[in-house]
């Protein structure tokens, strides 16, 4: 019987890989020089932390080019404000992974409601699709890339 899994996920190693890209074009930027502006990496929270608000705003737009450049979807990002710390400014940018279960009812709802001939079922943070015909499975996944969803899907573990 066909099915696939919808997930929401992203490559740590190509996170790591833009966070040392940004940070090297930090230190090599001359509106930077003399600032202790620098990106950190933990787990899934990216900090950036820099002298002003401004350049935060900056840190950004480069942090966002390089996510986008190396394949992550900036929607799985939720960014906080920016609070002062010490003498400088440090903001926390979280990046989203797998669905929570809000969103995972969301889409089970929206594939029912379709009256397609496909079953859905939540899967911890994923949500399986399984159906008899592989058409079916192809159109709830166009269904599902039409809708307005806030977070960036996959579509993985396709199987006849």
């Amino acid at each position: 019987m066909p099915s696939f899994d919808i997930v929401s996920e992203f490559d740590k190693h190509e996170v790591r890989n833009a966070v040392d890209q940004a940070n090297k074009e930090i230190s090599a930027r001359f509106d930077f020089k003399g600032t202790d502006s620098s990106f950190e990496l933990n787990d899934d929270k990216l900090t950036m932390i820099s002298e002003s608000t401004f350049q935060l705003q900056q840190m950004f737009s480069i942090a966002c080019s390089k996510l986008s450049r190396r394949g992550i979807d900036i929607a799985c990002m939720d960014v906080a404000d920016p609070k002062p710390s010490g003498k400088g400014m440090r903001q926390e940018i979280t990046l989203k992974q797998g669905l929570d279960s809000a969103l995972a009812k969301k889409i089970v709802k929206l594939i029912k409601d379709k009256k397609l001939k496909v079953q859905a079922a939540i899967q911890g943070d994923q949500v399986r699709v399984t159906g008899k015909k592989r058409d079916d499975l192809q159109e709830v996944i166009q269904m599902i890339r039409d809708e307005k969803i806030d977070m960036p899907l996959q579509f993985i573990n396709f199987r006849d």
